[in-house]
C-alpha cells in the first residue's frame, strides 16, 4: 500500500513529490510527457506582475516558500538549477516611469520594486528612457530539474512512463487500486490533461497556448532579464529565450508561424542587432478565468485530489499548492478559500 500515486509530472507534480520525500511518505508517479507546459516556460521567478505594476497573489509567502523547496531539490539532486537574474522593466513612456514610482512607494511592493532606475549601457537595445529593476528575481531550468528528478525517480523505480487510464482507477472508501497498485490517496497533476480526468473534468479549466522563440545573437551580450511587450531571458552561450505569446482559440501544442512573426517583430522594436531564431516551443498553459489554481478534494470520493491551473506563474504558485494540499490531507488544515475548488461546488 502506498500513500500516493500521483498523476503527472509538471511544477505541480515535483512540488508535490518533494513534500512526499522531505516526510517519507511512498507514491509512485504516472507521466506521459504528454502535456509538456512546464517544460517550455519561461522559467523566470518574478513577484510583480509588470504590465500594471502590481504584486502577484501572496508574492512574499510564495516566493519564500518556493525557493526553499527548488533549493531542497537541487540538495537532494546535487544539482544546479537555479541562477539568481536581475529582471529589467522598459519604460516605454515618461508616464510608465512615473507610475513606477508611484507603485515603489506602497507597502506591498516597495520590498520588490527598486526606486533606483537603472541606466541603459547595452547598444544593442533601443531603451528611450531608464529601466525599472525588479528584486528579488530569477531563473530556473524548469525543464532540466523535471527530468532530472524524474530519473531520480526512475531509479527508485516509482516512475511509470504510460499513460493514465482513468477508467481503470477503482475507487474504495479508504484506498485506491490501479493495475495492481494501491495507494491511500491519488493526486491528480495532469494540466491541460484535466479535460480527460472524468474526476473533475468539470472544473472550468482554460487552454491558453504560450509560444517562445529561441533566438542566438553574439552581439547582444545580455545578462539581465529585460522585459518590455515581451520578454528576453538570457540562457547562457549567446542564446536567449523570447516570448511568450498568448492564444486562448489554439489548443494544440504544435508551433506556428504567426507566432514566430509575432515574437519577431515586438522584438524588433527595441533590438539594434543582428539575431538567428534557432528554435521554438509552445505548450498550453492550463489557466483558470479567476486566476487561482484549483487545489482541493474530489466532493464526493475524498481520496482523490488535484492540484491544477497553475497558469504562467507556475513556478511561484506550484510549491503553496502542493504545501496546502499536503496539509489539508494530512493534517486536516483548511486550503485557502481562493484556491479551494469547493468554490465551484
Amino acid at each position: 500500500m502506498k500513500d500516493f500515486i500521483i498523476v503527472g509530472f509538471g511544477l505541480a507534480g515535483l512540488s508535490f513529490a518533494e513534500i512526499l520525500d522531505r516526510n517519507q511518505k511512498s507514491y509512485v508517479v504516472f507521466e506521459n510527457n504528454s502535456e509538456l507546459s512546464s517544460r517550455v516556460a519561461g522559467g523566470l521567478y518574478n513577484p510583480v506582475i509588470l504590465k500594471r505594476f502590481t504584486p502577484a497573489w501572496m508574492a512574499s509567502e510564495q516566493l519564500a516558500l518556493a525557493l526553499s523547496v527548488y533549493k531542497n531539490v537541487e540538495k537532494q539532486l546535487n544539482e544546479s538549477f537555479i541562477t539568481e537574474l536581475p529582471v529589467l522593466r522598459r519604460f516605454n513612456t515618461v508616464e510608465e516611469q512615473n507610475l513606477w514610482f508611484t507603485a515603489c512607494d506602497k507597502p506591498i511592493l516597495n520590498e520588490f520594486l527598486s526606486s533606483d532606475l537603472v541606466k541603459n549601457e547595452n547598444v544593442a537595445l533601443d531603451i528611450p528612457f531608464q529601466f525599472g529593476q525588479v528584486k528579488h528575481t530569477g531563473r530556473i531550468e524548469v525543464k532540466k530539474m523535471l527530468c532530472s528528478y524524474l530519473s531520480y525517480i526512475e531509479t527508485r523505480q516509482l516512475l511509470f512512463k504510460e499513460s493514465f487510464e482513468h477508467t481503470a482507477l477503482d475507487v474504495q472508501e479508504d484506498y485506491v487500486s490501479y493495475k495492481g497498485i494501491r495507494a491511500k490517496n491519488i493526486i491528480f497533476c495532469e494540466g491541460y490533461g484535466l479535460r480527460n480526468n472524468p474526476f473533475f473534468n468539470y472544473l472550468p479549466l482554460q487552454g491558453n497556448k504560450g509560444e517562445y522563440i529561441i533566438i542566438k545573437s553574439k552581439d547582444l551580450q545580455l545578462q539581465e532579464a529585460v522585459k518590455s511587450s515581451i520578454f528576453i531571458i538570457p540562457l547562457g552561450g549567446d542564446l536567449y529565450k523570447v516570448g511568450a505569446t498568448y492564444n486562448r482559440d489554439d489548443k494544440t501544442s504544435v508551433v506556428t508561424e504567426l507566432a514566430k512573426e509575432e515574437l519577431r517583430m515586438k522584438l524588433d522594436r527595441f533590438l539594434n542587432v543582428d539575431y538567428e531564431i534557432v528554435d521554438q516551443v509552445a505548450g498550453i498553459r492550463p489557466t483558470t478565468k479567476d486566476r487561482r489554481p484549483f487545489v482541493g478534494t474530489h466532493r464526493e470520493h475524498l481520496n482523490l485530489h488535484i492540484i491544477n491551473g497553475l497558469g504562467s506563474r507556475g513556478i511561484l504558485i506550484g510549491p503553496y499548492a502542493a504545501k496546502g494540499l499536503y496539509d489539508y490531507i494530512t493534517k486536516s488544515t483548511p486550503l485557502h478559500t481562493e484556491i479551494d475548488i469547493k468554490r465551484f461546488d
